[in-house]
């Protein structure tokens, strides 16, 4: 018996590959009627016998099409027939407002690839291949609806092949706005630096020659889908060395790329979970632990046990390496912390002193994207899906944004949460949905500010949206904060704590909304009191954190300098504890202490002069660090924690012991220098008093959740700050707290640093509305 079903996809579904999906499947089970998009998502309305339109519906939920998202499918008998002659993709008619699904950019997918390689296919060895299932989207649009007028592909002309592919339903280039070939796509070409001449070379041949290049141990920009990278031989500790000196980057490690699964592992350690993340249509950057293996410089990731690798994500990567065996370093092209160029005339004249050659195209990028960066955890689950690999997202970016996050809340008006100074991502939130932006970086400069405020407007486009709301952190100094505070025609804006804005991002990434007890622990972030937090304990929801416990403040003098300088840290604490005496003890550390700038820091101290007081936890790891002689001067945010991390001995038991107050509202530290040195004086090994303090930090994180617990009933724990990104640390803590009974959450779909501090802001905001309605 023939029935009629309406059947309604919601949720944010990657419409350019669903329709022509719904289509043939519609056609191969003999079903008539029509798809189009809808305010929910997508609307089928078909025609058909019962069992049929049932198998067309299983098939939706569990085949969809590999970039895809359904939430939820509903299905609705219509008493009416329709007696449609056929099954069509037909033009959407939207009555008002709706989110329009952007994807973003994906990997090259396996049909691509193999007619990449394939000599008898038109677009063989074509370095712009995609369809509807792969290739560049977030970062070509530059305007909604989302079609080929509207992205940077509005420059080719699609020639009569192309076109036919792009208007066929059963095709899978059906709508794919970037599609294009040799004849009417964008082109490749190589330049010489500093000349302003004709290119070196063009097509397949600026390729191989760029191959040639590369082998001889030269530095080439290469023009990706987000923007620029530098690349060199890995295996060339001459060209690796020479890029590091160009680029200003004396010790932040290179990420590298590689061919296949294959090579990395013949540096690294890979588990199944890496693996899956490696070949993901996301390619994101994993950090592995690398093997002993002294064929990778040292140069690469000077005084760390972990590399960084992807694989290629794009076809011009896959042609590069198709006659390459090694690795090639692939970093973000830029000096220092400025933001990745992604326009040519802006590489050529930021990149001139380093790159001895350009691999350019002609494919305008509209919105720059830096790699997303990883880390998985095998042995640890903590609030996530358990068949997902478990990995900490430490940078969220390419293959992520813009995607929404799901929050399990709903914003009932529209919030822009414009995030922390370093790190920066911003947040638009509506509905049931938050959009992080893609990471922006550390708002220092007046080129990444522009790329925060132009993101925002281009996010404010693309999904319909127009604050009436702006959450900001408390620190007067952000460049965020200014210019959230800036924003005239926002009328309601609401200051929210850092910290509170980190324990409420972990909850909303966990999709959890009640009490907990919130462990926020990181550099800095501006206290209620004035004061510079990063070691705190709260009883916390999405509207108000009250704070139980922190770390003793301690002066940092300099202010930002003691940051740079952890050698200043680990005075202020020997002083504390043992007063003017300490410069006389037989330490390494004293021996390499500038005794005369001691002096002047004493002098700030005593007079209050610049010497911010700090709870932070992360400061206290530099101090340790530098107590080590590990690191008394940083060149790299957390560099000097990094490395302490690196050395603990992961087969320790043993911990040393915080003392705190009576009233466990004060967590004190002395106890653990103290020990520390004296441990040092014994000889006792680097590794071994590394994990002792690590393991005393977990212990001190139970202990104190353990007397929250007792107080106010609560068993939920959420672990937030750039501090947990210390596998070492975050493995021991969750340990003990399982032990003890405790529910645990981390993060996995945000990053614990201040990257994920904006999906905490627009959190509490809608929370604080909810609460005054």
């Amino acid at each position: 018996m023939t029935e009629r079903v309406k059947i309604q996809v919601s949720g944010i579904v990657q419409s350019v590959g669903f329709r022509p999906f719904v289509y043939s499947l519609a056609l191969r089970h003999a079903l008539m009627g029509r798809v189009l998009n809808n305010e929910q998502g997508v609307l089928i309305d078909v025609e058909g016998e019962a069992d049929s339109i049932q198998r067309f519906v299983s098939d939706l939920e569990n085949n969809p099409p590999p970039l895809s998202r359904i939430e939820s499918i509903e299905c609705r008998d219509h008493p009416d027939r329709a007696y449609y002659k056929d099954f069509q993709v037909v033009e959407s008619v939207v009555a008002g407002q709706r989110l329009i699904p952007i994807s973003p950019d994906v990997a090259t997918c396996d049909d691509c690839l193999r007619e990449l390689f394939d000599p008898h296919d038109r677009r063989y060895r074509y370095p712009f291949i995609n369809c509807t299932n792969c290739g560049p989207r977030f970062t070509i649009i530059e305007d909604v609806p989302y079609d080929r007028a509207k992205t940077t592909m509005r420059d080719f002309v699609m020639c009569s092949e192309c076109r036919g592919e792009y208007e066929d339903p059963l095709d899978r280039r059906f709508h794919a706005e970037p599609t294009g070939c040799a004849e009417c796509g964008p082109l490749v070409y190589l330049n010489e630096n500093q000349s302003t001449a004709e290119p070196v070379a063009t097509g397949d041949e600026a390729i191989l020659q760029t191959i040639g290049l590369l082998e001889r141990g030269k530095i080439v920009a290469i023009k990706g889908i987000g923007g620029f990278h530098l690349a060199c031989d890995a295996l060339n500790e001459k060209a690796v060395s020479s890029l590091r000196q160009r680029k200003y980057r004396e010790d932040k490690p290179f990420a590298l790329m590689a061919r296949t699964i294959e090579v990395v592992e013949k540096y690294c350690f890979v588990s199944e979970d890496e693996r899956d993340l490696l070949v993901s249509p996301i390619r994101p950057i994993i950090l592995l632990e690398r093997k002993s293996d002294p064929a990778i410089p040292n140069a690469v990731a000077p005084r760390v046990n972990s590399l960084g690798f992807m694989l290629p994500y794009s076809p011009l990567h896959h042609l590069l390496f198709e006659k390459l065996s090694g690795p090639l370093i692939m970093t973000s092209a830029n000096i220092s912390d400025e933001p990745i160029c992604y326009e040519d005339d802006d590489a050529r004249k930021r990149l001139q002193t380093i790159a001895d050659y350009y691999l350019l195209h002609n494919r305008r990028i509209h919105m720059r994207t830096d790699d997303s960066v990883l880390r998985v955890m095998d042995d640890l689950e903590c609030g996530q899906d358990a068949r997902a690999p478990r990995s900490m997202v430490l940078r969220r970016s390419r293959g992520y944004a813009p995607a929404p996050i799901r929050t399990g809340l709903t914003f009932a008006r529209e919030i822009l949460a414009c995030g922390a100074e370093l790190k920066n991502t911003f947040c638009l939130a509506r509905d049931n949905y938050a959009f992080v932006s893609h990471h922006i970086g550390d708002l220092e400069n007046l080129e990444t500010l522009k790329s925060f405020t132009t993101g925002i407007e281009h996010f404010k486009r693309l999904f319909y949206l127009e604050p009436a709301v702006v959450a900001y952190d408390l620190h007067p100094e952000y460049l965020s904060t200014k210019y959230a505070l800036g924003l005239d025609q926002v009328e309601t804006k609401i200051g929210i704590q850092h910290h509170h804005a980190h324990i409420a991002s972990c909850m909303a990434d966990n999709q959890i909304d009640t009490d907990v007890i919130g462990v926020a622990m990181d550099g800095l972030g501006f206290g209620t009191d004035g004061r510079m937090w990063g070691g705190e304990f709260f009883a916390a929801n999405l509207v108000e954190a009250e704070r139980i416990a922190h770390l003793d403040y301690m002066p940092m003098p300099g202010g930002a300098k003691a940051i740079r300088e952890p050698w200043r840290m680990a005075a202020v604490y020997l002083q504390s504890i043992l007063g003017d005496d300490f410069a006389k003890l037989d330490l390494p550390f004293v021996a390499e202490m500038d005794a005369k700038s001691w002096l002047t820091l004493k002098r700030m101290i005593a007079t209050k002069t610049n010497c911010p007081e700090t709870s932070s936890m992360g400061r206290l790891f530099d101090a340790v660090s530098s107590l080590l002689c590990l690191r008394h001067a940083t060149n790299y945010e957390g560099q000097a924690a990094i490395e302490l991390e690196q050395i603990a001995e992961r087969d320790c038991e043993q911990r040393y012991e915080f003392d705190v107050s009576d009233d466990g509202s004060i967590i004190r530290a002395k106890n653990i220098i103290r020990a520390a040195v004296e441990d040092i004086r014994n000889s006792v090994p680097p590794g071994i008093i590394s994990a002792k303090f690590h393991l005393a930090v977990a212990d001190l994180i139970a202990r104190v959740s353990r007397g929250i617990r007792e107080d106010r009933k609560l068993n939920r724990v959420a672990l937030s700050g750039g501090v947990f990104q210390n596998i070492f640390l975050l493995r021991a803590t969750v340990k003990l707290l399982r032990s003890d009974g405790f529910e645990v959450f981390t993060h996995s779909r945000v990053p614990a640093n201040d990257g994920g501090i904006s999906l905490g802001q627009a959190a509490i905001a809608n929370a604080r509305l909810h609460q005054k309605r």
